[in-house]
Parts: C-alpha cells; structure tokens; sequence
C-alpha cells in the first residue's frame, strides 16, 4: 500500500528544495528522518515536518510500521508566486516575485517492494 502526503504554498522556492528532495529518493523514511534532521538549511525543516506527517499517516492507517516504509515517490512543484514591490531610484517601484512551491511524498511499504 502508499500512503501520501503534501504540502503546497511553501515559502520556499522549489529550486531551493529539490536538491534535498534528489538526495531523499529511495531512502526508507527512518534514514531520510536522521538526514533531514541534522541538515542546516530550512527546506530541510519543511521536508522533515512532511516526511513525518506522511509516517504518522502511515501508521494510522495501519500500512506498516515506520521501519518498513520507503519513500517511493518524493518532488517538488513550482507554486504560484507572490508579485511584491520594492521602492526605487526617483519614486518608482520595482516588482520582483516571491516564489512558493508544492510537496508531494508517497511512501510504500519495503515488504511489498520485496516480493516483486
């Protein structure tokens, strides 16, 4: 069985994410749990809080135990993006863009994986 889990409209490009989202892939979830921990940057403090809801759906679901998942499926979408503006030179403002991104996790049963 998989179980999911998303988030959308991080503040947090997807540029910036997908770097630790290549490195998750593959990886049983306790694993990506202990890296995502001990990672500096803040998407890897959204990564964990996601990672995490998606065990916690996992076992409440009763779809295995926490040391027989692995994430499956794992990307991070462009999001829409927040057009802001900054004061300029001679009274003008100039626009820029905050992006956003979406989360997407799917986690599977290791036993599963196994027989086929």
């Amino acid at each position: 069985m998989t179980v999911k889990a998303k988030t959308k409209n991080i503040g947090i490009s997807a540029k910036k994410i997908r770097p630790l989202v290549n490195l998750l892939r593959g990886k049983k979830a306790v694993d990506a749990v202990s890296i995502l921990s001990f990672m500096p940057s803040n998407s890897s403090e959204v990564l964990l809080e996601l990672i995490k809801s998606a065990i916690a759906n996992a076992e409440s679901m009763q779809y295995g135990t926490k040391d027989e998942l692995v994430i499956s499926t794992i990307y991070a979408d462009k999001s829409t993006s927040m057009r802001r503006w900054r004061a300029r030179a001679r009274g003008r403002a100039g626009t820029f863009d905050r992006p956003q991104s979406h989360i997407f996790v799917e986690l599977t049963d290791n036993t599963i994986q196994e027989e086929n």
